[in-house]
């Protein structure tokens, strides 16, 4: 791997890092919200002994770190280690520079909100980038090896709502256990979305009388490659071709105009995909 892919993988972990020692410290910990995993234990173990949050972090997560290396291999441990370590470091960072219990807003439904928004994309930073910050993400990323069906963020919303439930009866406060379940939400919705949905691409299937015209404008203006499918419509028995043609967000618009340029009576179906490898694309690795 180029040493510059290295050191952008590694910064942008910690810059996911640092969005989620930010949600902790200014929304999360000071409303007593815990979204689930390590870090929300960490925020009622803060809250009930007094031990801080960084500390917790570490400790429970040693464990987890050399199961993630066994079983997920070498270069996951070293990322999720370097991603752990970030965290707890920028979590101590905060309160040296900022104090203890500071937050940037009262209200907890706000705090719920901002707090999930920050954890979800520093989360999906790390993820998308082949770290976790162990806890439950990590446990998670364990899961998904065996049962791939599930996302990670799935198995971490199972394992998490547990956990919110165990804060919620620490803290004797359903609203606690509420708003926790808010802020988890956010925060698996928009890692699912950061890992999964800012690479989608659209496949176009395209039934023309102009095949081949659409075909030569695509290949010579968008510069990607058609694949011509052969079909039979069972209504009129008639035989041609059915274009198949896959682009990324920025061209979805330029390829129906393009298409209707040449067939204002062409068919387009347009379907999401979530990842795609090879040539123009995704590098297989």
């Amino acid at each position: 791997m180029k040493k510059s892919t290295l050191f952008f993988e590694y910064a942008g972990m910690a810059l996911g890092s640092a969005l989620m020692a930010f949600a902790l410290h200014f929304f999360l910990e000071p409303n007593t919200i815990a979204p689930g995993g390590v870090t929300g234990l960490a925020v009622v173990i803060q809250r009930v002994t007094g031990v801080p949050m960084d500390v917790t972090n570490l400790i429970i997560n040693i464990p987890l770190f050399i199961a993630g290396i066994l079983i997920l291999g070498k270069a996951f441990g070293v990322k999720t280690a370097y991603a752990t370590l970030m965290l707890s470091v920028f979590l101590r960072l905060f309160i040296i520079f900022f104090g203890t219990n500071v937050t940037l807003t009262s209200d907890i439904l706000l705090a719920a909100v901002y707090g999930g928004v920050s954890m979800g994309v520093g989360l999906g930073l790390i993820f998308r980038l082949g770290g976790t910050t162990g806890g439950t993400d990590l446990a998670g990323a364990i899961l998904n090896k065996f049962f791939p069906s599930l996302s990670i963020a799935k198995f971490m919303m199972m394992l998490d709502l547990i956990i919110v439930a165990i804060a919620g009866l620490v803290e004797r406060r359903i609203e606690a256990a509420l708003y926790s379940v808010i802020a988890l939400y956010i925060t698996v919705k928009l890692t699912d979305f950061i890992v999964e949905d800012l690479s989608y691409s659209k496949a176009f299937y395209i039934i023309s009388q102009q095949p081949t015209k659409i075909s030569e404008r695509i290949m010579n203006e968008l510069e990607r490659g058609v694949t011509a499918l052969e079909a039979k419509g069972m209504y009129t028995g008639a035989h041609r071709n059915v274009l198949l043609c896959v682009v990324n967000r920025a061209e979805v618009a330029k390829l129906k105009k393009l298409v209707y340029e040449e067939d204002h009576n062409a068919f387009i179906m347009v379907t999401t995909i979530h990842e795609v490898l090879g040539e123009g694309f995704k590098e297989v690795k």
